[in-house]
């Protein structure tokens, strides 16, 4: 499966940007030393060698956008609606399964209860798509706020990828 992930990072340049944000999503792949890999691999948007990831599949996307740009606001809007869906629906999961299930049948991972409670605890993965420069899932607002708030030059670069 194929979605896009954002990385947010601190740069000056957009070169910069794009730099840092490919060394988070190495960590992300595992291509670095001692990285668990959460996906399996990716492209950025300033790749066109392939028929079926990237701007092949999504259309064009920045390469890299000051998150303060109409581009970068709409990267991170994206990013983090889809964060917040993801999350609820899963955590809709969870709530039906408490509802309806025995515990007998959630350890049994009946109608994949347990699977929507590991969703809804990950730090990382499908269900995340905000990153910060260090590879950590952005999953709460106030983490968000934070690197908003923190960073005066805070870039936005998305990436495709598969898990």
């Amino acid at each position: 499966m194929h979605m896009v992930i954002h990385a947010l990072v601190e740069a000056s340049t957009q070169d910069d940007a794009l730099a840092t944000g490919k060394t988070v999503f190495d960590r992300l792949v595992g291509a670095v030393p001692h990285a668990n890999p959460v996906f399996d691999y990716y492209v950025t948007f300033d790749e066109d060698e392939t028929s079926v990831a990237g701007t092949a599949r999504w259309g064009q996307l920045p390469v890299a956008a000051p998150v303060d740009s109409a581009a970068g606001e709409k990267l991170l809007e994206r990013g983090w609606n889809a964060t917040k869906e993801e999350f609820q629906r899963n955590l809709d999961r969870v709530k039906e399964a408490l509802d309806e299930h025995s515990d007998e049948e959630i350890m049994r991972d009946a109608d994949l209860a347990r699977h929507a409670f590991h969703q809804v605890g990950a730090y990382d993965g499908p269900t995340v798509f905000l990153y910060d420069e260090h590879g950590s899932g952005i999953r709460h607002q106030g983490k968000l706020d934070r690197l908003l708030d923190e960073s005066e030059d805070l870039w936005i670069v998305p990436a495709d990828v598969h898990y």
